[in-house]
């Protein structure tokens, strides 16, 4: 309909813009005319009675400069008298933009040719000259001629102000015309519009669409049916919504992670949850083989066995995600349909890593805080019960024993710091006191501080800088406590002989620092647990060298408070590589 009624205004308008336009064209030639006849017919009243004064006074012999001056300024146009060859006796001056040069070679021209008409256009560089010219008869003989030069800017304003009129006039008869064309098509084509407007909404499922019913003839029995199809339709429809979304409601907030794989292994549902969870995006997932997209090979297997014993399976699975592990009860059903139609398998994970923290966090703290305490303790207990029974008069003995006791009592120290600290760090309302730090000048201090520990086992410390634009926004004082653990780390796991390397690398918004070891490596499967505390990967080494456990959970959550990112790589007997990210601009 939006095209009929269109083709309609087109053919109307059409239709009246060619009347104006031929309209236009035929008065600007009447125009055009007129103005041309009358200012040719001024040009040679003006001339007729310029000639007969020069005749009355004598002719070229007795010309009055004066006079033809005045009669020049009086004209409004340049008189110039020439005799029979075309040698210039008076010129009144030049008008704007016409050279003499010209000038003189168009009279030249005109006389030497003897035309017999008596006027002439001249057009170029910009300007429209007319010339109007007549003969000076003096005692019966030609004794020269007089030329009358004006412009006609005035027929270039009248042509204008014409085709002003015009176009104004043909504007507003088109804004008229598209006024009263579009309200005439309006009333005889606006209810079929509706109607079959309505009708489209509803084929694509939109039933709350309605149409006019204001005329009382079939468009009006048209539209008063097509609007009781909808209101029947949008009921039923209202019952599958609301059924529809309380199931969405109860998929997207359920708290746990949801897959639905149909009967041929393809993915058809992914819910929020699960893409928290394992932060992938719905679009990687969707229509795509399940053994394509999922990772994890525990899940795979469950699928595969679900998919053979057409039974419900629950697992209780821990997956690595990133730099951590986490523990998920899976629950995995089949769904048949009617008829014993095989549909495909619900997923459901449920996120038990928190509980399962909590509950190793618990045994752990609780053996790893009494190991960890009993050592020293025991330590201190032993050498001062020796020195009560007689060690202390001993002076060599007493010294010796004096210095264990207070190297584990400073063991005892290091840990209930640690502990402090890790416990402040994870309070709830714990901030950065936030300046510009230098990275590079950070990693020196740390250097000068652990250049002795270095040296007791013959590693090579050293910087790695690729840029000195190193500043960053952050806690200076927790930044060196991250550099002191990851460096005293890497010294402690690498043996002797070997090299420790701190690199800061610049980018555009950030700054890459990364602590490099030649040491014993980490097992890739104990890379997600480094962080946990109380966790060694070399448990007797770490004991022996004075190590808490606490070092790398308290790094991980000093850098999460800077908004940080760390990574790890190492190969077993290579060495480490721990590679932190700050940004420059602390994100708020």
């Amino acid at each position: 309909m939006t095209k009929y009624r269109t083709r309609l205004l087109f053919a109307l308008i059409t239709l009246i813009i060619t009347v104006l336009v031929g309209l236009g064209l035929l008065l600007g030639q009447l125009f055009k005319n007129y103005y041309i006849n009358s200012f040719n017919e001024r040009l040679k009243i003006e001339m007729n009675l310029l000639t007969s004064n020069i005749e009355q006074n004598g002719g070229l012999g007795s010309l009055n400069a004066e006079e033809i001056t005045r009669m020049s300024t009086v004209l409004n146009a340049r008189i110039t008298i020439v005799d029979l060859d075309g040698h210039i006796h008076l010129d009144t001056g030049e008008l704007v933009n016409t050279h003499i040069g010209r000038h003189r070679d168009i009279i030249g021209e005109i006389v030497r040719d003897q035309p017999g008409k008596q006027n002439d256009l001249e057009v170029g560089g910009g300007y429209d000259l007319h010339y109007y010219w007549n003969p000076i008869i003096h005692n019966g003989e030609k004794e020269g001629y007089v030329f009358l030069t004006t412009k006609i800017d005035e027929l270039q304003k009248a042509y204008r102000q014409i085709w002003w009129i015009l176009t104004i006039s043909l504007g507003m008869a088109l804004f008229v015309i598209i006024l009263l064309g579009t309200r005439i098509t309006n009333r005889y084509t606006k209810p079929i519009e509706s109607a079959t407007n309505v009708a489209i909404e509803l084929a694509k499922g939109n039933y709350k669409a309605r149409t006019y019913e204001d005329h009382i003839d079939e468009t009006g029995m048209l539209s008063s049916s097509i609007n009781i199809l909808a209101r029947n339709l949008q009921e039923l429809m209202k019952l599958k919504e609301s059924q529809q979304d309380r199931l969405t409601t109860l998929i997207e907030n359920m708290g746990s992670g949801l897959i639905l794989i149909d009967s041929r292994g393809y993915i058809n549902l992914v819910n929020k949850p699960y893409k928290e969870i394992f932060n992938v995006e719905r679009s990687e997932y969707l229509y795509k083989l399940y053994y394509e997209v999922i990772e994890h090979e525990e899940i795979t297997l469950m699928v595969e066995e679900i998919f053979m014993t057409e039974q419900k399976v629950r697992k209780q699975v821990v997956l690595p995600m990133e730099i951590e592990r986490r523990h998920f009860e899976v629950y995995g059903v089949p769904i048949i349909g009617i008829n014993n139609v095989w549909k495909g398998i619900l997923l459901v994970f449920h996120d038990i890593t928190e509980l399962k923290k909590l509950e190793q966090m618990r045994k752990d703290f609780v053996a790893n805080v009494s190991h960890e305490l009993k050592t020293p303790i025991t330590s201190i207990k032993g050498f001062s019960e020796t020195l009560l029974d007689g060690a202390m008069n001993d002076k060599a003995t007493l010294e010796a024993f004096l210095e264990i006791i207070l190297k584990e009592s400073d063991r005892l120290q290091v840990l209930i710091q640690e502990l402090l600290d890790l416990s402040k760090i994870e309070q709830h309302g714990f901030r950065l006191t936030v300046g510009e730090v230098d990275l590079v000048n950070e990693a020196n201090e740390v250097i000068e501080i652990l250049k002795g520990k270095a040296e007791q086992k013959d590693i090579l410390l050293k910087l790695v800088q690729t840029s000195d634009d190193a500043l960053i926004e952050a806690d200076p004082d927790r930044l060196k406590q991250v550099l002191i653990n990851l460096v005293s780390n890497a010294i402690t796991y690498t043996p002797s002989g070997g090299s420790v390397e701190i690199s800061v690398k610049p980018q555009v918004d950030a700054v890459i620092l990364e602590v490099k070891d030649s040491g014993i490596g980490i097992e890739k499967s104990e890379i997600p647990r480094i962080f946990e505390r109380f966790y060694r990967v070399d448990k007797a080494r770490s004991r022996n060298s004075g190590g808490t456990g606490l070092g790398l959970a308290i790094v991980k959550h000093i850098i999460e408070a800077h908004k940080g990112q760390i990574e790890v790589t190492s190969q077993i007997g290579k060495g480490t590589t721990f590679a932190i990210k700050f940004f420059k601009k602390l994100p708020q």
